[in-house]
């Protein structure tokens, strides 16, 4: 089935309404400051900044006391029209959208999660079971990739097929960390999905850490 991936960034007043067009989309909604009341027809609940929610049903938002800037990814069938969030004190931006197959017989979940890398760090050369968005949080970091290399700063974002073989090397002065959205196959719930290319790699101290907001199965929009 082919699908595609979006990433938005959508920035809130104080106690804003955010408006999000209607459609079958699987949504990943991370908070980068601030803070949101979400609503959907199973839950009402609150994220503060370094959270994350997930839901492929009907969602309400609306931001709290302080400016808000959140990260919203949609998983769509490919071809559906821009998502861009409304509502009075409200600005949104699409930073990217990456055409994702995924082959309705299999099983299919959503990874949202953060990697932090100490200044200078690495993410030895490596590749995933799976394609994602990610967005630069903080810091600098260099990707390299297909013979290519490229730097992202602060809310630039770039998207890994998966099988692409790529290393990564933050900035030397400064702490760095993504937030990333993946869809991966149904049997990595629970488990990472990295895999390193080089032999002399595999047992070298890895300087990367994790945290996963959501990891949850997920059907494909129709």
């Amino acid at each position: 089935m082919n699908c595609q991936l979006s990433l938005y960034k959508d920035e809130t007043a104080p106690k804003a309404a955010i408006h999000l067009p209607a459609g079958n989309a699987v949504r990943a909604i991370y908070v980068i400051h601030g803070g949101l009341r979400v609503s959907t027809d199973n839950f009402n609940g609150v994220l503060g900044g370094n959270s994350a929610f997930y839901t492929s049903d009907s969602l309400r938002l609306s931001a709290g006391n302080l400016t808000t800037w959140v990260l919203r990814w949609e998983l769509t069938r490919a071809g559906a029209p821009v998502a861009l969030a409304s509502g009075e004190g409200v600005t949104s931006k699409k930073l990217l959208t990456a055409p994702v197959h995924l082959d309705p017989a299999k099983d299919w979940l959503l990874r949202c999660d953060r990697v932090d890398l100490p200044p200078d760090g690495e993410a030895l050369t490596h590749t995933h079971q799976g394609g994602g968005i990610r967005c630069l949080l903080a810091g600098a970091i260099d990707i390299h990739t297909n013979n290519t290399a490229h730097r992202y700063l602060p809310l630039e974002p770039w998207y890994e097929a998966g099988p692409d073989a790529v290393y990564a090397k933050a900035a030397p002065n400064v702490s760095t960390g993504f937030a990333r959205v993946m869809v991966l196959p149904r049997s990595l719930i629970g488990q990472s999905s990295i895999s390193y290319v080089k032999a002399e790699d595999l047992d070298k101290p890895k300087n990367q850490q994790y945290q996963i907001f959501i990891d949850t199965p997920v059907m494909l929009p129709v």
